[in-house]
């Protein structure tokens, strides 16, 4: 979540983790001065974190002690389950609810509103100030994850014909307001995206120049439908602090800062984290076991039904386990590391989709190299395991079985790990839903039938 910007000089100035004892003793004690000269003393990180932690009944008392813009100062900096801001919310007087949204960044207030029901929405809005409102209902139309549902309206523009010595009193005015201070736009006379400069160039520009003198007509911006994803690369890649959204026709619609891309590069990682882990979003803490099944169910089954295709190809190669039944004894071995293999490569690949590293001219580079490396491992593996097997078993034909599987089933393994996050990235779905237990139950079934099927071709000199 964003900060103030007048809260600046308060955000590092406090050192000290916050003393919780102290704060609910104080509240119980029903000390309000006591209360707020300790808490309004804190971090509003550290305000945000005792909100969190502390229960319902403080929670009231805090409403109680505070006003509107105390609590919306570490509201800011909230980070709550989503499906708890209702909850939250009810227990909230309505006005009181209002001036607290009001009082925040317009962009986290969305963030907000977008987790309430419509009729609380509704009321909220009809409560507040009708200027705040009507830009908290412009941000609201927007997608959550693109640009425009993570913008702010809060921010520095000047029109091109400004003079400095004009603009430096515009940005006075504007600065108590504004997400960031660092970064000012300059717009033409229909509101269109032409310009931008620092503080540090108006600061420095001569007074009788003007602001189209002083500013950089090469601007890097992002549409307001842009996916968050890729306005996080794009951030990236420029070390932009603030990145200007615009519409189709140019018009400087807000802008995204920093502080709120990290949270959706925070976000993003913990999503394709879930999906590599076959779930569909990381687990809460507060989550109830019912809940928790429920969210991870659906790829288990998935995956309990390709487990069955691994179950009947071994069945069908009863007749080779029962005559040579050591053969049992190396499934774990070759499955396991065919399957450790792909998710190596799988990761390499969705990280080199997820950064932009990977382009259609070096797809086949990619899977061509993490096959070799597939099978230059497996070569190493399968010496060592070969000479496991002669040394422990005595049997050289099944020890050439088993290290020649091996290294054709993490050859395949690899590759079937660098392609299939390619594939779905072609065919606009995310790569990151191509999990690692689903390429691992696709290793098994590969690595099972070159086992068995090398086992099958040798069973006569293996018997």
């Amino acid at each position: 979540m964003s900060n103030d910007t007048e809260m600046k000089e308060k955000e590092y100035a406090s050192e000290d983790v916050y003393d919780k004892d102290l704060l609910d003793q104080l509240l119980q004690n029903e000390d309000i001065d006591a209360f707020r000269e300790e808490f309004l003393s804190m971090h509003n990180y550290e305000q945000s974190e005792y909100f969190e932690d502390t229960d319902d009944e403080n929670r009231q008392k805090i409403f109680q002690f505070l006003s509107p813009q105390e609590v919306a100062d570490f509201f800011d900096h909230l980070d709550i389950d989503d499906e708890d801001y209702e909850e939250l919310f009810e227990k909230i007087n309505a006005n009181y609810a209002s001036h607290i949204l009001e009082e925040m960044s317009y962009d986290n207030a969305v963030d907000i509103l977008n987790e309430l029901t419509k009729p609380k929405v509704a009321s909220l809005l009809t409560l507040m100030n009708k200027e705040d409102a009507n830009e908290i209902k412009a941000l609201l139309h927007y997608e959550e994850d693109t640009a425009g549902g993570i913008m702010t309206t809060e921010y520095l523009s000047l029109k091109s014909t400004t003079p400095v010595k004009e603009a430096l009193m515009h940005v006075k005015e504007q600065a108590p307001n504004a997400e960031t201070i660092y970064v000012i736009f300059a717009i033409n006379e229909d509101d269109q995206l032409v310009g931008v400069l620092s503080l540090r160039d108006l600061i420095t520009a001569e007074n009788d120049a003007y602001i189209e003198d002083v500013m950089s007509e090469r601007v890097i911006s992002v549409d307001v439908a842009t996916d968050q994803e890729d306005v996080a690369q794009t951030m990236r890649d420029y070390d932009f602090i603030a990145v200007p959204v615009v519409d189709y026709q140019n018009h400087l619609l807000g802008i995204i800062t920093i502080d709120d891309i990290l949270d959706v590069m925070d976000e993003e990682a913990s999503e394709d984290y879930s999906r590599l882990a076959g779930v569909s979003d990381i687990d809460s803490t507060n989550d109830s076991v019912i809940k928790t099944a429920t969210k991870r169910l659906p790829w288990l089954i998935i995956l309990t039904f390709l487990g069955m295709i691994t179950a009947t190809i071994l069945g069908s190669f009863e007749d080779t386990l029962a005559k040579v039944a050591l053969l049992a004894a190396f499934i774990p071995i070759i499955s396991g590391m065919s399957g450790n293999s792909g998710t190596q490569s799988l990761a390499v690949s969705v990280r080199n989709i997820s950064t932009g590293d990977i382009d259609e001219q070096s797809k086949f580079k990619v899977a061509l190299r993490e096959a070799g490396s597939g099978f230059l491992s497996g070569i190493v593996c399968s010496i060592i395991l070969i000479i496991i097997i002669i040394a422990i078993y005595r049997q050289p034909l099944l020890a050439v079985i088993v290290g020649g599987s091996l290294t054709c089933a993490m050859t395949v393994g690899t590759l079937v790990g660098s392609m299939i996050p390619l594939l779905m990235n072609k065919l606009k779905i995310d790569p990151a839903v191509a999990s690692g237990p689903f390429i691992t139950t696709i290793n098994d079934i590969v690595s099972m039938l070159i086992y068995f099927g090398l086992a099958t071709s040798f069973m006569s000199y293996l018997t």
